[in-house]
C-alpha cells in the first residue's frame, strides 16, 4: 500500500510530495498533464517569482483572503525557509525590486527541474497523464483515489493539491472542489482574481499599448473611494492592466454590483498649485499655438486628445485665449482622468482563483480535513489568495509543506 498519494503536480503538490518522502513515507504523485508544474512554468512571465523576501509580518499583510489561517503554515515554513530550501536543492536565487525572489537563471523551468529531481531522489513515484476521477471515502475516512479508466489506488493519506480554475490552458479545471464536496466540504464561490479591468471608454483602443509609469490610480464604488495605489499600468484594447491594476482587482470583487469608476493621476508628484505653475510655464512657451499642440512637454502625445476630450475643452482653441477656469478644468482632468469600470477579465487571464474550499473546515496546523480523516488540502484549491510579488507561491509552498509533514 502507498502511504501517501498527492493529487496535483504543481507547486503545492511537489512540495508536499518532497516533505512527505523526506519524512519516510512512500509517496505517489499523480498529475493529469504530460509534465509537472505547467502553471509554475508561466508564473512571473516565465521567470517564476518563487517568494518574497519581506519580513514575515508583511507576508500576512499581502494575503487578501484568510491570512489568519496561514499562521501555522507561514511560521512552519517561512519565506526565509523557502529560499534556503531551494538553495539546498541546487537552485541559486536573487532578490529584485519589491523583495521579489527569482532563480538566478530567470528560468521557471529550473525551479521545476530541481523539484522533480528532489522528488525522484527521495523515491517519489510520479504518474503523468493520469487523471483522478474521484476520492474513495469510507465512514469519513479517505482510503484512496479512483483513476479515470477504473483503477483504484489506495493509501493512508491523500493530499489534494489540484489548484484552482485560473489559466485553464494549464489543465486547471476545479477537480479539487469536486473531491472536497465528496468529503462534505463547502466551497466558497470561485472568481478570477489578479486580472485586468474592462473599461467602457472607447479611447482605450486608441491608447492600446501605452504604458504609464509613476501614476496614481484610485477606484471608487458608488462614489466612495475603495482603493488607491501608485506605480505602473498599461492600456489594452479592452481597458487597463499592469501591476497597480492587477493588484487592485484582488479587492474589488465585492463591489462589482456597484457603480465602479477609476481615476488616474498622471502627475501625482505635483500638487494642484505646482501643476498649475507648470501649465502656466508651458503655456507661456506655446502661447500662440492651439491647445492640442501645447501639451507635448507635459503629456505623452497619444494622451493629449483624450485629456482634452475628457476636460470638455476645444483642442483647436488658441492657448492665449484660454480662461483661468478652462486651465483649471484641464489641470483637474490631468490629476483625475476618469474611466468607467465595466468588469474584470476572465479565467484565461486570471493569475489566481479567489474562493475555494472553506478554510474553517481545514485544520490550519496540519492541512487535514476536519470532516474526513486522512484527507489533506494544499495550495490554491483552498480559499486563500494574495497579491502579486511571490505571495501566492509562498502560500503554495507553506501549505504543501504542512500537508506533507503531517500526512
Amino acid at each position: 500500500m502507498n502511504n501517501v498519494i498527492v493529487v496535483g503536480g504543481g507547486a503545492a503538490g511537489m512540495m508536499a510530495a518532497i516533505i512527505a518522502s523526506r519524512n519516510g513515507k512512500k509517496v505517489t504523485l499523480i498529475e493529469q498533464n504530460e509534465k509537472l508544474g505547467k502553471k509554475l512554468f508561466i508564473t512571473g512571465k516565465g521567470r517564476c517569482n518563487i517568494t518574497n523576501a519581506c519580513d514575515i509580518e508583511d507576508l500576512f499583510q499581502n494575503v487578501v483572503t484568510n491570512p489568519k489561517f496561514l499562521y501555522s503554515s507561514f511560521y512552519s515554513f517561512s519565506n526565509d525557509m523557502v529560499m534556503e530550501f531551494f538553495e539546498n536543492i541546487g537552485l541559486p536565487y536573487k532578490v529584485e525590486r519589491g523583495n521579489r525572489v527569482f532563480p538566478v537563471s530567470d528560468h521557471s523551468s529550473d525551479v521545476i527541474k530541481v523539484l522533480e529531481k528532489e522528488m525522484k531522489s527521495n523515491g517519489v513515484e510520479i504518474l503523468l497523464n493520469t487523471k483522478v476521477s474521484s476520492v474513495i471515502i469510507d465512514n469519513n475516512i479517505c482510503k484512496g483515489v479512483n483513476i479515470k479508466g477504473g483503477k483504484a489506488i489506495y493509501a493512508d493519506s491523500i493530499i489534494i493539491a489540484t489548484g484552482g480554475i485560473s489559466y485553464p490552458r494549464t489543465g486547471a479545471c476545479g477537480d479539487g472542489y469536486k473531491f472536497a464536496k465528496t468529503a462534505g466540504h463547502s466551497i466558497v464561490e470561485t472568481k478570477p482574481s489578479l486580472v485586468p479591468f474592462e473599461l467602457s471608454d472607447s479611447c482605450c483602443k486608441e491608447l492600446m499599448g501605452i504604458s504609464l509609469k509613476n501614476v496614481s490610480a484610485t477606484i471608487y464604488a458608488d462614489g466612495k473611494k475603495i482603493y488607491s495605489d501608485f506605480g505602473e499600468m498599461l492600456f489594452t484594447h479592452f481597458g487597463v492592466s499592469g501591476p497597480i491594476i492587477i493588484k487592485a482587482s484582488a479587492y474589488i470583487h465585492k463591489y462589482l454590483d456597484k457603480d465602479l469608476s477609476l481615476t488616474i493621476d498622471l502627475k501625482p508628484a505635483l500638487d494642484e498649485k505646482q501643476l498649475d505653475e507648470r501649465l502656466i510655464k508651458d503655456f507661456n512657451l506655446f502661447i500662440n499655438k492651439q491647445l492640442k499642440n501645447g501639451l507635448e512637454k507635459l503629456l505623452l502625445r497619444s494622451l493629449i486628445p483624450v485629456i482634452i476630450d475628457k476636460s470638455g475643452l476645444d483642442g483647436d482653441k488658441k492657448i492665449n485665449e484660454l480662461t483661468k477656469e478652462e486651465r483649471h478644468k484641464l489641470l483637474m482632468t490631468i490629476k483625475n482622468v476618469p474611466f468607467k469600470i465595466t468588469g474584470l477579465r476572465g479565467w484565461d487571464e486570471a493569475i489566481i482563483t479567489k474562493g475555494g474550499i472553506k478554510v474553517k473546515e481545514i485544520d490550519p496546523g496540519t492541512m487535514e480535513s476536519k470532516l474526513t480523516s486522512g484527507l489533506y488540502f494544499a495550495g490554491e484549491v483552498l480559499d486563500l489568495d494574495a497579491l502579486t510579488g511571490g505571495f501566492n507561491l509562498q502560500i503554495a509552498w507553506s501549505t504543501g509543506y504542512l500537508a506533507g509533514l503531517n500526512c
